[in-house]
């Protein structure tokens, strides 16, 4: 699977792809310097279960890390993410 990073202006996402289909996508909004907002995640029916949702998060995360970004997460998903993983939680917002 492939994690393709895109930003267009204050929106950006990370699409995941696997044999030319995109499988699932997670998109996020600038909000000022150094803070995005996670505002949707969304996977394929025939791809649920398989850990695609976890792989743009941490996608997210790294690209936060690097960036020196903040997460604010409203997507449920990414929100509940969050709520388990203590490790992610150093780009919390």
């Amino acid at each position: 699977m492939l994690v393709k990073h895109e930003e267009n202006g204050n929106k950006g996402s990370f699409i995941a792809i696997e044999d030319g289909k995109t499988i699932g996508e997670m998109t996020y909004s600038k909000a000022g310097p150094g803070k995005i907002i996670i505002d949707h995640t969304e996977v394929d029916p025939e791809e649920k279960g398989k850990g695609i949702g976890s792989v743009l998060l941490n996608k997210a995360v790294e690209h936060a890390r690097e960036g020196k970004m903040k997460i604010m997460p409203l997507c449920p998903f990414a929100k509940a993410q969050f709520d388990r993983d203590v490790n992610i939680r150093d780009v919390l917002f």
